[in-house]
């Protein structure tokens, strides 16, 4: 039997038995947009921001000053570190040798020249360069004046050294008691750049010998030498004569082409008695980074600094955003009593830390790189703007915002309708 309706429908639908049909389920309800929950309040943060512009300048000087201390404090950080290493990254060699007991390349202990014959033992290794150096006193030509400068010795053939400059001069370097000066070398030791362009070689004392200035290198003084004069071998120990001609300070060791450096290091390692410390160049600028950061209170100094203007400028925030709120607590409770959350009011007091944080931050960026530019001048150290630094920086002036914006918040508890109302 045919069981369809004229109208076609079967026994079973809801418009032949008098039941209802199901009415579709309501749409679920979207909860605000980005905008909504962060647009919103952070333009509320600006208007309440911008309509007391002395609190605000305020506000914007004391997170620029906590840039600028905080830049300035790990700028002079990481000119220690690269001026203290300048020296050792300019070496050209994949492994070197040291005395266990060394701490520092400006005061290194005595190791036997005889180690870096017995590292040519091994087939992968192509040259090992005895590398020798001293403070020695440098006398200005200029004035008389004295002071001590670095003296680096070496073999300047063996290129186990590439500093700028040095290419120009070294086959003058082999003449006798022939140095090279380190032209970033500070002004104290007298106008040399100067001296040469006019007379060309001249003599100067070094210690208590006479020597010939030949040309030019750049290497830059570093927070253990104001200076640098490089020679030869032979030449270094013509102005040190207390040094025993049996002993170096480091080996330089370079390695055959296609050797690989972990099993050459293990093998030499092996050979070498216990008075030897072998280390790759990237563990040598490591040893020599630790010493300036753990052994001397510079390094802790630094940091320091760093933390006191981070905890100075957020204090001064603080004071602000906790006055803000004070100033505005009858409108907050308004808010409140019209039905925006706590959660909201949050986001506008943190939407208001991240607004000081930029606007102070970006100011601070530029002076601290003119400052950069002026100090860098002055004392001849590298200090220069890094995208690393200002991303890290800015950071912290954050996180410096946000931790005063937290504190801050303590006082939306306050604006409650029942007690304004």
């Amino acid at each position: 039997m045919n069981v369809m309706t004229k109208a076609g429908l079967l026994p079973w639908a809801p418009e032949r038995n008098g039941e209802a049909a199901a009415a579709p389920p309501p749409p679920r309800a979207r909860g605000p947009g980005l905008a909504a929950r962060f647009g919103l309040p952070a333009r509320l943060a600006w208007r309440q921001l911008r309509a007391e512009r002395s609190r605000l300048a305020s506000a914007m000087a004391g997170v620029m000053f906590a840039a600028v201390l905080v830049f300035m404090q790990l700028g002079f950080r990481s000119a220690l570190f690269d001026s203290a290493t300048a020296l050792l990254g300019a070496m050209r060699a994949e492994i070197f040798l040291m005395h266990p007991l060394t701490t520092a390349s400006f005061r290194p202990e005595p190791l036997p020249r005889v180690r870096a014959h017995q590292a040519l033992a091994l087939p992968e290794v192509a040259q090992a360069v005895p590398v020798y150096l001293a403070q020695a006193s440098w006398r200005n030509p200029e004035d008389g004046s004295r002071r001590a400068i670095q003296l680096i010795g070496f073999d300047v053939e063996a290129r186990a050294m590439e500093f700028e400059g040095l290419g120009d001069i070294a086959s003058a370097l082999r003449r006798v008691d022939a140095v090279g000066f380190d032209m970033r070398s500070r002004p104290e030791f007298g106008d040399v750049a100067r001296i040469l362009a006019e007379r060309g070689p001249f003599e100067v004392q070094v210690g208590n010998r006479m020597v010939e200035v030949v040309g030019l290198v750049s290497i830059g003084p570093s927070f253990g030498a104001d200076g640098n004069i490089v020679t030869s071998e032979v030449n270094f120990r013509r102005m040190v004569r207390e040094r025993l001609p049996s002993n170096t300070d480091l080996v330089a060791i370079r390695l055959r082409p296609g050797a690989d450096v972990a099993a050459a290091k293990a093998r030499l390692r092996e050979i070498m008695p216990p008075d030897v410390v072998v280390l790759t160049q990237a563990e040598l600028v490591a040893h020599e980074r630790n010493y300036w950061e753990t052994a001397t209170p510079i390094g802790f100094i630094f940091s320091f600094g760093s933390a006191m203007g981070l905890i100075v400028g957020m204090v001064i925030v603080y004071q602000i955003l906790f006055s803000d709120i004070a100033n505005h607590l009858r409108e907050y409770a308004t808010l409140k009593a019209i039905g925006y959350s706590n959660g909201y009011l949050s986001r506008v007091v943190m939407a208001a830390a991240l607004i000081l944080a930029v606007i102070g931050f970006i100011p601070g960026a530029l002076l601290s790189a003119w400052l950069y530019n002026v100090v860098g001048g002055a004392t001849f150290l590298p200090l220069e703007m890094t995208a690393e630094r200002a991303i890290m920086v800015f950071g912290l002036i954050f996180g410096m915002c946000a931790a005063a914006g937290l504190l801050a918040m303590r006082k939306l508890r306050d604006a409650s309708p029942a007690d304004m109302f």
